[in-house]
């Protein structure tokens, strides 16, 4: 417990230590689109895509021919666009290597994220809003986007038992998505 100016203020620090992997970042990917406005917008854009060129082929097959653009925009609608955030995941995670391992300290005050060459502060203002995936706790920018975020691995925690207390610090000040 720490003494702010007369006032008793709790300051529970939970502390992470970690290197990301790609499968940090595939759970980031896949709790963005469950939070982002855009994201799920474009997931129903792309299914309705997909089954549209379904269609398209059905019926020129139906009618003995195959158009060929239809098949392949219904392939890369139904197997490629699948990928993606796979691929995205594997970008983000190359780039995040370039920074080596981080030990994050997250407090009422808000989320500082340390490397060997930078730090990074997050105040809650900056990461209004949270998602736990089984393998993280994504911290996410307030636009309805979710542009920006943050990822907390739950493989960095000390103590299984610290995700509960990392949940509670979260819960006072993020909402959860």
């Amino acid at each position: 417990m720490v003494m702010d100016m007369g006032r008793e203020a709790v300051q529970e620090a939970v502390e992470l230590t970690y290197r990301h992997e790609v499968r940090d970042f595939a759970s980031a990917v896949r709790a963005r689109r469950k939070v982002s406005r855009s994201a799920r917008l474009m997931r129903g854009t792309m299914g309705l895509a997909f089954a549209a060129f379904a269609l398209i082929t059905a019926a020129g097959l139906a009618a003995g021919r195959v158009d060929p653009f239809a098949l392949i925009l219904m392939c890369y609608f139904g197997v490629g666009l699948p990928l993606v955030p796979r691929l995205q995941a594997r970008s983000l995670a190359r780039v995040a290597d370039l920074i080596g391992p981080c030990r994050a300290t997250v407090t009422d005050a808000g989320v500082t994220i340390r490397a060997e060459h930078t730090t990074v502060v997050h105040g809650w203002g900056a990461r209004p809003v949270y998602r736990e995936t089984p393998e993280a706790f994504v911290l996410f920018s307030g636009d309805r986007n979710a542009r920006c975020l943050t990822l907390l691995p739950k493989r960095g925690l000390a103590d299984p038992a610290d995700a509960d207390r990392l949940r509670a610090v979260l819960d006072r000040h993020s909402a959860c998505a």
